[in-house]
């Protein structure tokens, strides 16, 4: 079932590629990637994505595709293909063994099916140096993938001086593209997390920390435009902050077409 719902999935995906109108400049497909959740009351399973997303890849000027969290590795490279540009959302904790750590007593991984499928999306995709964003949990499983480890609790392994729950201030780099999105070297942003990277993967560079030291932003070093944050601009109130992340990577995917 799974792998039919995939399979329906790509046909309606490459229809869509199919049917536009090749005299005015398309816009961009973007997919963005969901929750799987298991109802074991009801013997089902679902897939769901906050709304906000969807919203402001429209808002920007993509359109918005919800990714089903399938497993065959066919369907996957189809994504990849026909796909413009990627939004990793946020979620559960990335299963600490996939950077050789024992977990932590707050760690909450997420389930098998969405993790084996994201693992292995999020891979094809860095290879094929198609336009990302990674949000919240989005940027720490890029960073396990490209090699890199995670702080597993804030709290109990950074402090409190900073609380990642709620609006807190970050500074940017100010050569960097994050900078030149925002036009700005501080930003306040809203977040909801306990994790954060720690060791930072291959082809990836810190742009942003909070105040307690914890990395807010990275970028892609080479192979197009990679950005991932921690915090999540499309639930901020800041409309020109909003549009200014999620408009990047639509004027990522615009030029690379």
């Amino acid at each position: 079932m799974k792998k039919i719902v995939g399979l329906l999935f790509l046909i309606v995906l490459i229809f869509s590629v199919s049917c536009r109108d090749a005299s005015e400049p398309s816009k961009p497909l973007i997919g963005i990637t969901s929750v799987y959740k298991i109802d074991e009351r009801n013997n089902s399973v679902s897939t769901s994505v906050n709304f906000a997303y969807v919203q402001t890849v429209a808002e920007s000027g993509g359109i918005p595709l919800v990714l089903p969290t399938v497993s065959d590795e066919e369907i996957m490279l189809g994504y990849v293909d026909h796909l413009d540009g990627l939004v990793l959302i946020g979620g559960a904790d990335v299963p600490p063994s996939a950077y050789n750590e024992k977990p932590h007593e707050t760690v909450k991984v997420l389930t098998a099916q969405r993790y084996n499928f994201e693992r292995k999306l999020i891979s094809l995709w860095l290879s094929s140096e198609k336009p990302l964003l990674g949000v919240c949990l989005g940027m720490q499983f890029a960073n396990v993938v490209s090699g890199g480890s995670l702080i597993q609790d804030i709290p109990s392994q950074v402090g409190t001086k900073v609380n990642h729950r709620e609006y807190h201030q970050v500074k940017i780099e100010p050569s960097s593209s994050l900078g030149e999105i925002l036009n700005a070297t501080e930003a306040s942003v809203y977040s909801n997390h306990h994790q954060a990277v720690k060791d930072v993967g291959k082809n990836l560079k810190v742009v942003a920390h909070s105040d307690d030291g914890v990395i807010e932003a990275m970028e892609r070093v080479s192979g197009g435009f990679g950005l991932f944050v921690q915090w999540h601009p499309e639930q901020m109130d800041n409309t020109d902050h909003r549009n200014a992340i999620y408009g990047a990577l639509i004027k990522a995917c615009a030029v690379q077409k």
